[in-house]
C-alpha cells in the first residue's frame, strides 16, 4: 500500500483541466498557387475544416495563419488575445464553443496551425476519443484538401492546474491521481499513436514578486541591481530540485514565457516574449538553467522542473509530482506568502507530438 501511495498525487478537486490538438502543416508553392489569392485559401481551409469538424462533433476549433504560438489557459470568460509572438486561448470547456479564422490579409503564413480545443466535462477520461475525432479530420483534410503535401505535425497538450494552497483557503477535498503516461492511455483505449512519437512530461509554476516578497529581499535589491535578488532564487530552487533527485529545471525571470521542447528536436532560444527551453530526458545529466536581467525587476518568476526518462514509470507520474510539491514546498516555506490569500499555480503537463 505505501509503495502504491508514494504514486499518487493528491490533487484540490477543484483543479481545473485544459486538453487541446495543434496540427502544423507547411504547405508548398504548389498548393498556394492553386488559388486565386491567399486570403481564398485560408478562407477555404476554414469552410472545410469547421464542415469536418461539425461532422465529428469538435466545437472549439481555430485556424491560425499568422504565424503565431497559441497558448491555451482555462478562464471562465472566452477571449482570444494578441501579442507580436502569440496567439491566446482563454475558455472553459464546459461552456464556450467556436470555429474561428485568424488571419493576416493578404499575407502567406509559413505554417498553417489547426487548433482543437476539448470541450465538456471529465477532459482527462474523454481525451482518447477527442484525440480519435482530430485524427479522423486531418485524413478528411489530407484526402480532399491536402493532396501530395507534407504530413502534419500533430501535438497533443494536456494539462491540470492547481493551487498549492487550496487547502489553506478551506478547499479540503482532493483526489489520487497516478498520471498515467499518455501513450499507453491512449492504447489502452484504442486510440492509435504511431511509434516515432516523442513525449514529454513536466510541471511549471509561477511566484509572483509581491509587495511582501520586494519587502522581505529589500536588502537584496539595490540600485536597481536585482543579480542578489535573482541568485538567490536560483541557489534556492538548484538546491531543493537536488534534494529530491530532480535534475532537469529552469528559472525564468526575464520576462518571457517558458516554453519546454525535447533537445532532440528543438534548441534552446529566446525572443521578446517567449523563453524556449530544451531538455534531453534520456540524460541523467544536471539540465538545471537560470535566466534573468540583472538590471529588470519581473512581476513573475517562473520556474519549470522536467521529467526524465528516469521519472517514468508504468504506474504514472505521480511520484514525480510528489517530488516536485516538495520542491516546491522547500521553495516557498522561505518566503512570505500569505497562503488563505495567496495563490501558488501548479501546472502539470503532458505533451505528445508525431508526424500524421
Amino acid at each position: 500500500m505505501a509503495t502504491l501511495n508514494q504514486h499518487r498525487v493528491y490533487i484540490p478537486t477543484n483543479a481545473r483541466a485544459n486538453h487541446y490538438l495543434l496540427a502544423e502543416i507547411t504547405p508548398d508553392e504548389a498548393f498556394f498557387n492553386s488559388f486565386s489569392n491567399i486570403n481564398c485559401c485560408y478562407k477555404r481551409i476554414a469552410r472545410q475544416l469547421f464542415a469536418y469538424c461539425d461532422e465529428y462533433e469538435l466545437y472549439n476549433v481555430h485556424l491560425l495563419a499568422n504565424d503565431k504560438l497559441p497558448v491555451v489557459r482555462f478562464h471562465d470568460e472566452s477571449y482570444q488575445l494578441e501579442t507580436d509572438k502569440q496567439m491566446l486561448f482563454f475558455y472553459n470547456p464546459r461552456y464556450h464553443e467556436a470555429h474561428k479564422l485568424h488571419y493576416t490579409p493578404d499575407k502567406k503564413s509559413k505554417k498553417i496551425r489547426l487548433l482543437f480545443l476539448a470541450t465538456g466535462d471529465d477532459l482527462r477520461a474523454n481525451s482518447a476519443l477527442f484525440h480519435n475525432k482530430v485524427q479522423k479530420v486531418l485524413n478528411l483534410l489530407q484526402e480532399q484538401l491536402f493532396l501530395n503535401q507534407p504530413q502534419f505535425k500533430l501535438r497533443d497538450h494536456q494539462h491540470l492546474t492547481y493551487d498549492l494552497f487550496a487547502k489553506h483557503k478551506g478547499n479540503k477535498e482532493s483526489y489520487g491521481y497516478k498520471l498515467r503516461s499518455l501513450y499507453p492511455r491512449y492504447q489502452s483505449r484504442h486510440c492509435n499513436i504511431p511509434g516515432d512519437y516523442a513525449e514529454m512530461t513536466y510541471a511549471t509554476f509561477t511566484i509572483p514578486v509581491s509587495r511582501a516578497i520586494k519587502t522581505q529581499f529589500q536588502t537584496l535589491m539595490n540600485n536597481n541591481d536585482f543579480d542578489k535578488f535573482y541568485d538567490y532564487f536560483a541557489y534556492a530552487f538548484i538546491r531543493a530540485c537536488q534534494n529530491n533527485k530532480l535534475n532537469h529545471g529552469a528559472m525564468v525571470a526575464n520576462g518571457a514565457t517558458p516554453i519546454v521542447r525535447n533537445s532532440k528536436i528543438d534548441k534552446s532560444e529566446s525572443n521578446t516574449e517567449l523563453q524556449k527551453l530544451s531538455f534531453d530526458i534520456e540524460s541523467k545529466d544536471n539540465q538545471i538553467k537560470y535566466f534573468y536581467e540583472a538590471d529588470k525587476l519581473v512581476e513573475t518568476l517562473h520556474f519549470v522542473i522536467v521529467a526524465t526518462s528516469q521519472d517514468k514509470h508504468e504506474m504514472g507520474y505521480g511520484r514525480f509530482m510528489n517530488q516536485v510539491e516538495k520542491t516546491i514546498h522547500a521553495l516557498s516555506d522561505e518566503l512570505t506568502i500569505n497562503k488563505q490569500r495567496q495563490d501558488l499555480s501548479v501546472r502539470f503537463f503532458q505533451h505528445i507530438s508525431y508526424p500524421f
